[in-house]
């Protein structure tokens, strides 16, 4: 009976993460449009910085309040020291600002779908770069991945192989998301989440603003235009999702959260066809397909591992030894 309830606390744990995880995915999707238009009104790093200047506000209250330590969305873990909070933060922080400027930068020579289905291509990088930490990923993770992948090269990738130059940023940054994924995945288990996420947007709004303030023209009517988009980025994509990415990640493996969190490249070629009237060709439906088949492998493969007693190696990081 008591091996019965504690399956069930950890099948609720598990779909509570992936639920947290789908929301995210679905606000970055829509996220995609709010960039891409703002980027007429203001620079990539102005637009960076001051967003995640927004999400860092909105997320103090709830590190003011000690929200991470009574909230029902967490499980409880350590908070972690402040030397240790800061020195993951910084780290996190510094991927984030690479991530975020690469995949911004882009933007202003790509549509919003296509640095969507781009930036989506670090739910195949994360479990390669996870082997050099010795983390180790389902089979069923990898088949997801394959699937995904797939379904990025349709959505992406032109017949000819041919790729803009804001395409070769926005992939050049997905390594950056890769990386990120995976030391949020080990940091944020250990630690306060709301301070976790807290000082990462502080990094990375500082560090977007100083290169800002040196290569771009910022005014108060160009700010006054991308209001609603910098309010959307700033307050729903990185205030409140960043945030479920770290509270959802401490029940996901890292694998399998980038996965589920990759359906934002869906996301964003649905948002960028009804708001910007982009048009989706029967090989980019093809490949969100593919990608939402994608994930139904790597959930189903992880309920069948449940059931039969789970899978250590893909429940949590592995620590080097020796």
């Amino acid at each position: 009976m008591r091996l019965k309830m504690v399956g069930k606390m950890v099948d609720s744990r598990a779909l509570r993460s992936d639920i947290l995880l789908f929301i995210t995915a679905l606000i970055w999707g829509f996220a995609f449009v709010a960039q891409r238009v703002g980027m007429e009104d203001v620079g990539p790093f102005t637009f960076n910085g001051i967003r995640f200047a927004l999400g860092a506000f909105v997320l103090a209250p709830f590190v003011l309040f000690g929200a991470d330590r009574r909230t029902c969305l967490t499980r409880p873990a350590g908070t972690g020291t402040s030397g240790g909070i800061l020195k993951a933060g910084l780290t996190a922080g510094l991927v984030l600002f690479a991530g975020a400027s690469l995949q911004q930068t882009g933007m202003v020579y790509t549509t919003a779908g296509n640095a969507g289905f781009i930036t989506g291509l670090y739910v195949v990088i994360v479990p390669i770069l996870g082997l050099f930490l010795s983390q180790r990923a389902s089979a069923g993770a990898w088949v997801g991945a394959a699937f995904a992948a797939a379904g990025l090269h349709l959505l992406s990738i032109t017949k000819d192989l041919t790729m803009c130059f804001g395409d070769i940023l926005v992939f050049a940054g997905a390594f950056f998301w890769a990386a990120h994924v995976l030391i949020i995945g080990r940091f944020s288990p250990r630690m306060d989440s709301f301070k976790l996420a807290l000082v990462q947007y502080a990094v990375c709004s500082v560090l977007s603003l100083a290169v800002a303030g040196a290569r771009e023209s910022i005014t108060f009517v160009s700010l006054e235009n991308a209001a609603w988009p910098i309010l959307y980025g700033g307050v729903v994509s990185v205030g409140i999702a960043y945030t479920l990415q770290i509270i959802g990640q401490r029940e996901a493996p890292s694998t399998h959260a980038a996965i589920l969190m990759s359906l934002e490249s869906v996301f964003a070629a649905v948002g960028g066809g009804i708001i910007l009237h982009e048009h989706l060709s029967s090989r980019q439906l093809a490949g969100c397909s593919l990608m939402l088949f994608g994930m139904l492998v790597s959930q189903l493969w992880r309920a069948r591992l449940a059931v039969e007693g789970g899978d250590e190696a893909d429940q949590e990081p592995l620590e080097k030894t020796g």
